[in-house]
């Protein structure tokens, strides 16, 4: 890679815009659904994987059902996605609220 291309790539990564949602890690063994509010849900993924891959997820819960059925039990949807010219300011308020309008709706429906 020439040193212009190296530019290019980094000023490219650093222009790019990171979308602010809501995801949900599913198991397909016990049919159990975690929520997620994430500033960024196109990397959200890749994080969870690692930490309950390295056995260091905060959540308790997810990280036994990660040990006792293993990776292939689990699936990562992605919810709902925040417009991307919401306020820095509003942002953390709008997730906040969108992630409990997600567990709203699905323990009205019986999946949480």
């Amino acid at each position: 890679m020439t040193p212009i291309d190296r530019k290019a790539a980094i000023s490219a990564y650093k222009d790019q815009k990171s979308i602010a949602g809501v995801c949900a890690v599913r198991c397909a063994a016990d049919d159990r659904v975690w929520l997620v509010d994430s500033r960024n849900v196109d990397s959200q993924q890749n994080r969870i994987w690692f930490e309950l891959r390295t056995g260091g997820h905060r959540d308790g819960t997810l990280q036994a059902a990660w040990a006792a059925h293993g990776e292939a039990a689990f699936s990562f949807e992605v919810l709902d996605r925040l417009p991307e010219d919401i306020s820095p300011l509003l942002l953390r308020a709008e997730l906040k609220a969108r992630l409990a309008a997600w567990r709203e709706r699905l323990a009205s429906s019986g999946t949480i």
